[in-house]
């Protein structure tokens, strides 16, 4: 086959494929191949055609080889040669796997290839993308946009500006909706940029925004033509009611140049639609003012033609109607705030918010639906107020008569019914119907009033006087007035509310009406009060009467009076009288004040024309004057009768007064009335007017006399009241009448007062001189005897006589209780009496006549009546009146006398009497009036302390005083001044706090301050000292220091240094020593009395025989001072023992007593926590104190401790740690306790020179010395002195002080044996041989036996034979101490296990300690077998005992824990296992917990207790015996081993128990935690 012919018949083949195939390995193989071919095919003239092809091929197959090895495009030659060099590209950036690798194959292939073949590079990378994007966006895969990222990285590789617009608008249009990161990222960076085609790149940005908005709703294909498709869209859109359909909306109005005013209003339809109300404002403030003009406008339209709508009256219509109205009012409101400039579009919308307001609040609260047109007309809207005010009065007729039918329908204020219940839904009715709330309520009340409910119309007209303060309101209620007058006079039936005064109402009716009427009704009101006031004052004196349904004057009337009536009116006249029957009374006293209003409300007045009878005009054939005479008449007759002469006297001047003025307006000039008027008429009004003055004035002559008799006849006067009822009589008949009142009116000097004073007044106005003298004496008299009355004093004797008869009255006066000196004085004046005597009678009563008037009073005055003259006010006036005396020589001399009859308490008086003795300033002989006022001056500001005393009252009755409360805080003045009693008063005063003043009164009175120093001391000891050393010594700090008793003892000691008598001092301070008890402060007291002692004997002026009882006194004192302040050193050291108390004469030995008290061995052996008295400390003050030599004592106690003999002088050596223990031997713990509060080279001084010296170093007659005395003292430097400074001083290395030590107790025990050891032969010897010899020799003696083990075990010496036989001698010496201790150690040592007595001696160690205990055991015993416990489980035969009779001598001695302990070595399991269930089951298990909290607290003993613990545990666990640790502290421990072990039953178990026992809480926690075990132990496993 040719190679064309293959080739043509290979289809599809690479360019490799076919290389491969013809088995040619190269392509310049080929190319030679192909040629020699070609030249075979020239031969043949029939292949012309074919060779043009194959040339053809040659010429493909070497721009193939070039693609491959130039730019890595592998192509097959079939694509090659149906493509081009722009398809060869665009082949290679298809080819590309990955949109990052497209920027490195446009740089390695691409652009070489293009700039080889003169492609436009730009260009073909464009023609790429859009190739790309057509291919793209025809396929399946479009939602898969990984072309969109490579078309992008080929756009990165453009550089035309304008074609990568291109490409970018290209990318645009055929990327998927909505855009990709990459995509969105791409746009946004060319819209940032500035290119020149920005505009159009903008355009088609938005366009596919459009794109993406339309598609969120669905739309993918749209072709918008023209507006109404736009705005159909739009519509659409808003439809869909999504979040963003109003945002939406506005972007495609804005996209398409549209105006969103509409589309605005669109949306607030739809949001009205769907009830969003609260949306709607919020939409409008965010528009633009002109906008939301402009929006609401339209808004206004077409809620106009909504609420117009009557054909649909559905349910859901008329809620959606009440939301239109609601949302217009808002709209309306906020387009009111914004529109301001134009004036009338504000007034069109105030009209509209009106109108919409009022049409709102009809809907919701009447139901009421309006449509604009209704609203606007008035007729409508009073056809609607009129039947409301119907449905209102019916609803209240039927809810009081409990109908059931509800006439119209409305909603109240709180929401609850839909009836017109209320009031104030009425006045909201009216206020949106512009009905105001005065013309409404003023119909309702009229209308009430028509029908008799005059409650209902009194609280309406309350309303309309508080809210609608005006002439109005003033013309209902005048109107109101009026009518209730006229139904009282025609006694018609009405409602009223219980217990109304309707008069009274009345009555304030009509002055709330003159308050707030016109000008035209003013005098018509004015009349009306008066009349209503005067019948308020009729029914005021009315029985009660069921007949009118309310009630007659109440007392509690008058204390709620008006208080500007009662200031400024003289009411205080209450006349007395009959009661009136209301019936009859109360018709004809209104038909009068009917009368005096005669015309009606329905006659039309003028202006300047009053319906009052007095301001009314003449009308023909008519006179007002004529029905007024009939009721009037009656009524003067009907008061009259039952004595009402006031209301009478004010009916009568008020009738009159209004026909006189009725009659004088209208006939002002005679001849112009005769022209206006009839004659005839007016003839008529004359005889009418005349017939009632003459009948006037007889009836008022008579009512003013009676009326004037009971006003004096009253218990207060009114003169006012009098004084114009006299105006109405004659002059003589009046004062026959005053001269009467006060000449049978007896001591009411008021009555007289104001009945003279009345007198006096009509004298002045009369000009009556000699008449008004009468009167003015009447006065003065009455007006002093009104005084002197309110002081209990009566003038009645002197009353109205000749004014020399007045000082008879002077004795009274001045011995009244009440009288002050410008009574007297004023008295005198007014009567010219006589002044001195006066005077000097006053003074001697107020001072010396006192205590009478003191405390004392009469209960018929009040308090500030009773109350006594206070002293400085009686000081003062009797100081202002001393002056004008004109010798005080008398004075002086009584009141000198007089002091002493005063009570001796009673300061304030004395220092009255004093001061006025002192600024008379006459000589007083007597006594020193300036010590005496000192002494005042001390007293007042002392309070006694003590009752007063035998001598107090044995003076009060010698000089007939009588007690006074005052002795009880206050010292007798008089027993003072007089110092023949001085001690007795001021002793028991004596104390701390009254010693200061006390002084000052001794001083003042030049008395002994020895002897008040002396009794202070002595108080203070008795009184403070005692109690609290009783106090100190119940509480049993009898001798230790306290502050409050230093503080006490001090201020005693600074009255004895006061004390200017050494002797005197001395012996007070010695006295009151004697007295205190042993202690601390007796000690101090003693100390104290030898300062003073030693002050009285430094006296040079001292004689001889005081000086010889002062030695004396001195020498006992000293000595017994060291006795005390050695005992109480004791006692406070907490060393005051019988026996050393004993030996406080005797200090060396109490010295050594001391220190061998037992405590000082208690330090060393026992662990902290106590605390011990510090001998140290007391040793000090004693050898201070007694002064003794302590170091001598010292030595002498060194010497007896150190130096002490026989077997308890050598130390054994079992333990070598515990070689410096001196735990054993009390005499070193002395010896160490003694040393250790001396500096440490102090201690080395005394101890060191005994390691070297033969005897005793200390003293020159002391012992021999042995190397037991020198490891005694070795010991003690050990404990006392750390090793550095023992390797100084001894020359011994400071890690071998122990083991010298150690020696040395070796050479004593030798020493103790008689055997011949120095410590230098000890040291350098064979031990080996020094044991065996020692063995051979000494066998026989316990010591030594005991020795030879301790010097084995020290130098491990372990011959089997001789450890045979030295065990069987410490068995037979029974020396079970060193045998534990032996057998503890040598068990380290297996080479001895072969010992024959090895496991003899255990045995027998561990089995001997039972022979010799019983029960109860001592704490010695369970020592030794708590050691024994230890042995057991150290023992290395354990297999060979007999554990279980162990166990059971342990259960016989009560230790269970070392008994169950015991069981647990058994080898075998299941024998282990039965023993310890019998055991168990057999005992108390909580005993062996608690043993094992109590015995099994150390280190020892390993991990035996925990074993034993959970030994019980389990088997309580398995016995369900948790009843038994329920309360107890183990019952947490038996929880955790439950939860740890992980057993499902034994934790059902507990849990159960534990709800059974009501421990919910605890089987919770247990719960839990055993889950969270579980799970912690599975995710350990896993």
């Amino acid at each position: 086959m040719s190679l064309l012919q293959l080739w043509r018949n290979s289809g599809p083949l690479t360019f490799a494929e076919l290389l491969q195939f013809s088995h040619i390995s190269s392509t310049n193989r080929l190319f030679k191949v192909v040629p020699q071919h070609l030249n075979r095919i020239q031969d043949d003239n029939n292949v012309a055609e074919e060779v043009e092809n194959l040339k053809y091929l040659v010429s493909n197959l070497r721009q193939l080889l070039d693609l491959h090895q130039k730019y890595n495009c592998k192509l097959s030659l079939s694509v090659f040669e149906k493509g081009s060099v722009w398809s060869v590209a665009i082949f290679m950036l298809d080819k590309v796997p990955a949109p990052e690798l497209i920027a490195a194959t446009v740089e390695n292939s691409v652009l070489p290839y293009a700039e080889e073949h003169k492609i436009p590079f730009d260009e073909l990378l464009l023609q790429y993308i859009k190739d790309l994007l057509e291919r793209c966006s025809s396929q399946t895969t479009t939602l898969f946009t990984e072309w969109e990222a490579k078309a992008v990285s080929v756009l990165s590789c453009m550089t035309d500006t304008d074609l990568m617009v291109d490409a970018v608008l290209e990318i645009m249009q055929k990327a998927v909706v909505p855009w990709s990161n990459v995509v969105e990222k791409l746009v946004q960076q060319y819209l940032e940029m500035d290119w020149p085609k920005q505009e159009l790149l903008k355009e088609s940005h938005r366009l596919m925004e459009i794109r993406k908005l339309l598609r969120g709703y669905g739309i993918r294909n749209f072709n918008l033509s023209n507006n109404t498709q736009i705005m159909t869209l739009i519509r659409y859109i808003l439809k869909q009611h999504l979040p963003m359909s109003h945002e939406d909306s506005l972007k495609l109005a804005e996209a398409y140049k549209l105006p969103t005013s509409k589309i605005n209003y669109l949306h607030l339809i739809q949001l009205i639609g769907h009830g969003k109300t609260e949306e709607i404002l919020t939409v409008l403030k965010k528009l633009s003012s002109a906008e939301a003009e402009c929006v609401i406008e339209c808004l206004t339209a077409w809620a106009r033609l909504q609420l117009g709508d009557k054909h649909h009256i559905s349910d859901e219509h008329k809620k959606h109607q009440m939301v239109i109205a609601q949302v217009m009012v808002e709209a309306l409101e906020y387009l009111h705030k914004i529109q301001k400039h134009d004036v009338l579009k504000t007034m069109e919308c105030e009209n509209n918010l009106i109108m919409f307001k009022a049409i709102a609040h009809l809907q919701e609260d009447f139901d009421v639906f309006f449509t604009p047109s209704n609203y606007e007309d008035p007729n409508i809207r009073k056809q609607i107020q009129e039947h409301h005010i119907t449905a209102y009065e019916n609803t209240c007729q039927s809810s009081k008569g409990k109908a059931t039918t509800t006439p119209v329908v409305a909603n109240d204020p709180d929401g609850k019914t839909k009836t017109i219940s209320t009031e104030a839904g009425l006045r909201r009715l009216g206020r949106q119907l512009q009905r105001t709330e005065q013309e409404l309520w003023s119909d309702l009340a009229l209308r009430a009033l028509g029908v008799g409910k005059v409650d209902k119309a009194l609280k309406i007209l309350s309303e309309l006087y508080e809210h609608h303060y005006n002439s109005n309101t003033g013309k209902v209620l005048f109107t109101a007035a009026k009518t209730l007058c006229q139904m009282l006079e025609a006694d018609v039936p009405m409602v009223l509310p219980e217990d109304m005064d309707l008069p009274a109402v009345i009555h304030d009716l009509a002055c709330q009406a003159i308050t707030v009427c016109d000008s035209d009704l003013l005098l018509d009101c004015l009349e009306l009060c008066k009349c209503t006031r005067i019948a308020m004052d009729v029914y005021h004196q009315c029985q009660l009467s069921d007949n009118y349904g309310f009630i007659s004057k109440d007392l509690t009337l008058e204390a709620e009076k008006d208080p500007y009536s009662q200031w400024s009116f003289q009411d205080v006249f209450n006349e007395d009288c009959i009661v009136l029957d209301p019936v009859s009374v109360l018709p004809v006293q209104y038909e009068i004040t009917n009368c005096l209003l005669p015309i009606s409300r329905d006659t039309k007045l003028y202006p300047l024309d009053c319906s009052c009878l007095s301001h009314c005009s003449f009308e023909d054939g008519s006179n007002y004057m004529r029905p007024l005479l009939g009721p009037m008449t009656n009524m003067l007759q009907m008061l009259q009768e039952c004595s009402q002469l006031e209301l009478a006297l004010r009916l009568l001047v008020n009738s009159y007064g209004s026909c006189l003025q009725h009659v004088t307006s209208n006939v002002m000039d005679m001849k112009l009335s005769v022209q206006l008027y009839d004659s005839q008429e007016l003839k008529k009004y004359n005889i009418c007017l005349n017939n009632l003055r003459k009948t006037t004035a007889t009836t008022l002559n008579t009512v003013a006399v009676a009326l004037l008799n009971k006003v004096f006849n009253s218990r207060v006067v009114n003169c006012d009241l009098a004084i114009g009822l006299c105006t109405l009589l004659s002059k003589a008949e009046i004062f026959k009448i005053l001269w009467k009142v006060i000449d049978n009116t007896r001591q009411n000097y008021d009555k007289i007062l104001a009945v003279a004073r009345i007198g006096a007044n009509l004298c002045c106005f009369y000009s009556e001189a000699e008449e008004q003298k009468k009167f003015l004496s009447v006065i003065t008299d009455a007006e002093w005897g009104i005084k002197l009355g309110k002081l209990e004093i009566s003038i009645q004797p002197v009353f109205r006589q000749r004014p020399e008869m007045k000082s008879s009255l002077i004795p009274v006066l001045v011995k009244n209780r009440r009288i002050t000196p410008d009574i007297i004085l004023q008295y005198c004046s007014t009567f010219g009496l006589d002044r001195d005597s006066v005077i000097n009678q006053y003074i001697t009563t107020l001072l010396l006549l006192q205590e009478d008037e003191e405390g004392t009073g009469d209960l018929d005055f009040g308090q500030e009546e009773v109350q006594p003259l206070c002293h400085d006010d009686a000081l003062e006036q009797v100081l202002q009146i001393i002056p004008m005396l004109q010798s005080t020589s008398e004075l002086t001399d009584n009141l000198c006398a007089a002091i002493f009859k005063l009570s001796p308490y009673n300061y304030e008086r004395i220092n009255i009497v004093l001061e006025i003795l002192q600024a008379v300033d006459d000589n007083v002989t007597s006594f020193s009036v300036s010590q005496a006022i000192g002494l005042l001056q001390h007293l007042k500001s002392y309070k006694r302390v003590s009752p007063p005393s035998d001598v107090e009252n044995m003076y009060l009755l010698e000089n007939s005083l009588l007690a006074n409360p005052l002795s009880n805080s206050r010292l007798p003045f008089h027993l003072l001044i007089q110092t023949k009693h001085y001690w007795k008063i001021i002793s028991p005063e004596l104390s701390e706090e009254t010693f200061p003043t006390l002084l000052l009164i001794s001083k003042l009175m030049k008395v002994s301050l020895d002897k008040l120093y002396m009794a202070a001391a002595n108080h203070v000891f008795e009184k403070k000292m005692k109690p609290l050393l009783l106090e100190k010594k119940k509480k049993g700090k009898g001798h230790s220091y306290n502050k409050e008793t230093f503080n006490v003892a001090k201020n005693m000691m600074k009255y004895i240094h006061s004390i200017q008598n050494p002797e005197l001092a001395a012996a007070t301070a010695h006295t009151i020593t004697q007295e205190l008890p042993a202690g601390y402060e007796k000690t101090q007291s003693l100390k104290f009395c030898l300062a003073l002692g030693d002050a009285w004997l430094k006296d040079p002026n001292l004689e001889e025989a005081a000086r010889a009882r002062g030695e004396t006194f001195l020498s006992k004192l000293k000595l017994q001072f060291q006795r005390s302040a050695t005992e109480n050193i004791l006692i406070a050291s907490q060393l005051n023992s019988p026996e050393h108390l004993k030996l406080t004469g005797l200090p060396a030995r109490l010295i050594v007593a001391l220190y061998e008290h037992s405590s000082v061995a208690q330090r060393y052996r026992e662990s902290g926590g106590q605390t011990y008295p510090d001998i140290h400390a007391a040793v000090k003050e004693i050898a201070v104190i007694n002064k003794v030599d302590l170091l001598k004592i010292c030595n002498m106690m060194l010497e007896k401790w150190i130096c002490k003999t026989g077997p308890a002088a050598t130390k054994e050596i079992g333990n070598p740690d515990s070689v410096s223990n001196i735990e054993e031997d009390p005499d070193l713990m002395r010896v160490v306790y003694m040393l250790q509060s001396c500096p440490m080279e102090e201690a080395i001084r005394l101890l060191s020179p005994i390691l070297t010296a033969e005897t005793w170093p200390l003293s020159n007659s002391g012992p021999r010395l042995t190397f037991s005395h020198r490891t005694r003292a070795l010991l003690c430097l050990v404990r006392l002195v750390d090793a550095a400074t023992l390797e100084a001083q001894l020359q011994i290395p400071k890690t071998k002080i122990l083991y010298y030590l150690r020696c040395y107790i070796f050479v004593s025990q030798l020493e103790a044996l008689n055997i011949p050891y120095t410590l230098q032969s000890f040291l350098s010897s064979p031990k080996e041989g020094l044991v065996k010899g020692l063995w051979k020799n000494h066998s026989h003696e316990p010591q030594a036996v005991q020795l030879v083990a301790d010097l084995c075990l020290e130098y491990q010496v372990y011959d089997p034979q001789l450890w045979n036989s030295l065990l069987q001698k410490l068995l037979s010496f029974n020396l079970i101490g060193c045998l534990q201790k032996v057998l503890e150690a040598i068990v380290a040592v297996p080479a001895l296990w072969e010992v024959s007595s090895f496991s003899r001696t255990w045995r027998s160690m561990i089995m001997a300690p039972f022979v010799s205990v019983s029960i109860p055991l001592s704490p010695d015993q369970q020592a030794t077998l708590y050691r024994t416990f230890v042995l057991l489980l150290k023992c290395p035969f354990q297999l060979n005992l007999d554990l279980i009779g162990i166990a059971n001598r342990f259960a016989q001695l009560n230790l269970l824990a070392f008994a169950l302990g015991t069981l647990l070595l058994i080898p075998c399991a299941n024998k282990k296992a039965q023993q310890i269930q019998g055991f168990l089951s057999v005992c108390n298990p909580v005993d062996v917990l608690e043993q094992v909290e109590e015995l099994m607290n150390t280190g020892e003993l390993a991990g035996i207790p925990s074993q034993i613990r959970e030994t019980v545990l389990t088997f309580i666990s398995q016995n369900g015996q948790h009843q038994k640790l329920l309360k107890t502290k183990h019952f947490s421990h038996l929880k955790q081993l439950i939860v740890s072990s992980g057993q499902p039953n034994q934790m059902k178990d507990l849990v159960d128990y534990l709800i059974s026992q009501n421990c919910q809480d605890d089987a919770d926690s247990l719960n839990r935690e055993y889950m969270k075990q579980r799970r912690e132990h599975e995710r350990v496993k896993r």
